[in-house]
């Protein structure tokens, strides 16, 4: 199967794409745009909205409004008036680092994490920012987190550190927001990109935009790839099951430090990408912060 295009966006950086379900809209970033988009399925219509700073990921909150990873912090963001409370300073000791992916648990808690744009060096986090706003540690020594999603369940949380090629499951207790039982789920040693950003379908399979990989595949629950999606650019970035019925994937992608001659060969790099791949997803919950 081929992902067609849907939205010939030519973000710099497309990334964070959800479904929400309170509104009828896909939603993502572009990072090095500063600026959030939408798309809805039924009339085919988008929009962009310019944020002041890079949005890295975000997600909708219960009550209205957004919750918003900036590179260097969290916050509640009301895009009517634009006012936005902070939540968390995100490693302000390190210059480095910055927030990068993250996603809502079943219960409502926003899971993010960071990498260090600079060096590389795994020296960033994964945070858990509850749903009392208060935050905590689930990971150190990350390099590049992304691909964090939750089985249907939410018993299981799954995660990459994009460089060490595999996505990681842990045990996930949905009442206390804590992980346990760290496992290998899949090795990319043999996929042509790196796992970037994740969702889940409802028959617990991981779907994973490989970045310059040119491709989306399926992790079965064995840890197996199972089903493959071409992208016709170089650079897919994340994917998530949205429309009406959930049966569509939709697929960011980047221009992000790609030579002019690959732009010019594949002119809807950044675009907004889907396909119908005969799975059905699960929809993200709100952030009940």
């Amino acid at each position: 199967m081929q992902a067609d295009l849907v939205v010939d966006c030519k973000n710099h950086h497309g990334e964070g794409v959800f479904w929400n379900a309170l509104d009828g809209l896909v939603w993502w970033t572009d990072i090095e745009g500063k600026s959030l988009w939408s798309f809805n399925p039924v009339t085919q219509k988008s929009a962009r909205q310019d944020m002041p700073e890079r949005v890295c990921c975000f997600a909708p909150r219960a009550e209205g409004g957004l919750i918003v990873a900036y590179a260097d912090r969290v916050v509640l963001f009301d895009p009517d008036t634009r006012n936005e409370t902070i939540v968390e300073i995100f490693e302000p000791h390190n210059k480095q680092t910055r927030l990068n992916d993250g996603r809502t648990d079943r219960a409502g808690r926003l899971i993010v994490g960071g990498m260090n744009e600079v060096s590389g060096n795994p020296d960033s986090t994964v945070l858990c920012i509850d749903t009392d706003l208060s935050t905590r540690e689930l990971i150190t020594g990350v390099s590049c987190a992304n691909s964090i999603c939750f089985s249907p369940d939410g018993g299981t949380m799954y995660f990459a550190d994009t460089p060490d090629r595999e996505i990681i499951a842990y045990d996930y207790n949905v009442e206390r927001g804590e992980i346990s039982n760290r496992r290998i789920h899949s090795s990319f040693e043999n996929e042509p990109g790196l796992p970037d950003g994740s969702c889940v379908d409802a028959d617990g399979g991981v779907w994973n935009a490989e970045w310059e990989g040119r491709r989306v595949v399926r992790v079965a629950p064995d840890g197996e790839v199972d089903c493959i999606i071409d992208v016709p650019v170089w650079k897919p970035t994340c994917c998530a099951f949205g429309g009406p019925e959930l049966d569509t994937l939709f697929i960011t992608t980047s221009r992000l430090m790609s030579d002019p001659s690959v732009l010019r060969q594949e002119p809807e790099s950044g675009g907004l990408f889907a396909v119908k791949p005969g799975r059905f997803g699960v929809i993200d919950t709100p952030f009940r912060g």
